[in-house]
């Protein structure tokens, strides 16, 4: 079996006042997005315009919204490499098609 390494980044926002939030996302971009959609929501503010949400921007947000009570509220997005088996079946089909002509 062969391996492949995917990424999943998680998201953990959470304060004394509600339960943490737990989010897994595919993509980095989506992470941020989800960041600043739940500091917004316990902020109660309005949901961002839909323009692009960067990684700066949400982390100006969810400091600014720690820094109301560091000692309780806290946040973090973190990247996992997680290495995936692949069966053989499940490798591109260009790939198989030229080894079974070279073994052929």
């Amino acid at each position: 079996m062969s391996f492949e390494v995917v990424s999943a980044y998680t998201l953990v926002v959470g304060d004394a006042d509600e339960p943490a939030t737990v989010s897994v996302h595919t993509t980095a971009e989506d992470a941020w997005k989800a960041l600043d959609r739940e500091v917004r929501r316990r902020c109660r503010m309005r949901p961002r315009p839909r323009r692009r949400t960067d990684a700066e921007a949400a982390t100006r947000l969810a400091n600014a919204w720690r820094a109301g009570d560091p000692e309780c509220r806290y946040w973090n997005v973190a990247v996992h490499r997680l290495p995936v088996q692949l069966p053989v079946i499940a490798r591109e089909p260009e790939r198989r098609a030229a080894k079974a002509h070279q073994y052929a």
